[in-house]
Order: structure tokens, then C-alpha cells, then sequence
């Protein structure tokens, strides 16, 4: 039997590549079902991604969350350092911050399906005006655990401070990368 490895396949594919004997990494089969397809090209709020990650090593990730101009209650990730994450719906929590407006401080020190000791700050993403636009949440790396809230709360609105007089509009985030 041929061993082949199959990736990012739609359900019914991956039930007759198992059929036929394929392989199906776990990934793929457990990959969460994408609400939103970003254009082919970078759009500038990828562009913002991945300026931010590379100029900040002490970040594990850095994602940008709404809803895509075109699109009601579609609350997806839209940009980000894990691109094979784009396109994912956003969890409650995510919405929230979009919805509401509020900042959520998670230390994820105890939590078991996460590997990586990190710290999660979710605030809202502004644009130049002040106006709430979205979703920004800032992943940084650390084994302090919770006594980093304070560290990483403000290293998190000072990102997302410096951020927001690069972003002109909301609209501005899916342009053409330049």
C-alpha cells in the first residue's frame, strides 16, 4: 500500500483518502473549518504581522481579528504570525473584545492543551483616529507565569499604542501589501 500524505483536505476527501489507505496528518483532521478566505496577495495587515515579529523576539505571536469588509458576523483571524491560521473563526472570547471593547489578561500559566508557557493580552485594535476596528491579540513568551501581568499588559497596549498610527482605517488592514 502507497503511503501518502495528504495536507488541509476537506472532510469528505480525508474520509476517501482513508479509504484507500493515505495518510491523513492529525492536523489536517482536526483543522477547524475556516470562515473567511484572504486574497491571494499579503494585505497590509500581514505586512503589520510580520514588521511586529520581527522587531519584537520576545513575542510568540501576534494575530489581527474582525470581520472582513464584505462580510456581517464573519469574526475571523485576518492576519497573523501563523498564516495557516488565517481564515479561522474567532472564539467567543475574541469576539467580545471586538464586540465589546474590553481587554482580556490571560496568563494561559495553567491550562493543558496549551504546550507553550506564554501570556495572552486581547485588546481592541485601534485605528489613527482611536476608534475601535477590530481585535488584537499580542502572545509573548515567558515562564513567569502570572507574576509577568503587569509586564506584559503594558508591553501589550504599548505595541498596540505605536500600531494604531500606522493604521489610516479599518479598510486600510485589507489593501494590497505595498
Amino acid at each position: 500500500m502507497t503511503n501518502i500524505r495528504l495536507l488541509a483536505l476537506p472532510a469528505a476527501a480525508a474520509v476517501a483518502a482513508l479509504l484507500v489507505g493515505a495518510v491523513v496528518p492529525a492536523a489536517a483532521q482536526t483543522a477547524p473549518k475556516k470562515n473567511w478566505t484572504p486574497p491571494a496577495g499579503k494585505i497590509y495587515a500581514q505586512v503589520l504581522s510580520d514588521e511586529t515579529m520581527a522587531r519584537h523576539p520576545e513575542l510568540l505571536s501576534v494575530t489581527f481579528h474582525g470581520v472582513p469588509p464584505g462580510e456581517k458576523d464573519t469574526y475571523t483571524m485576518f492576519a497573523g504570525s501563523y498564516p495557516e491560521r488565517i481564515g479561522n473563526p474567532d472564539d467567543p472570547d475574541d469576539i467580545d473584545v471586538s464586540k465589546k471593547g474590553i481587554t482580556i489578561v490571560d496568563p494561559r500559566w495553567r491550562r493543558t492543551n496549551d504546550t507553550v508557557k506564554k501570556f495572552v493580552v486581547l485588546e481592541p485594535l485601534r485605528d489613527k483616529a482611536g476608534e475601535d476596528i477590530g481585535l488584537i491579540v499580542y502572545a509573548f513568551k515567558t515562564d513567569a507565569g502570572n507574576a509577568g501581568e503587569r509586564k506584559y499588559t503594558l508591553a501589550a497596549m504599548d505595541l498596540r499604542d505605536r500600531l494604531q498610527a500606522k493604521i489610516p482605517s479599518y479598510a486600510a488592514l485589507f489593501a494590497p501589501a505595498k
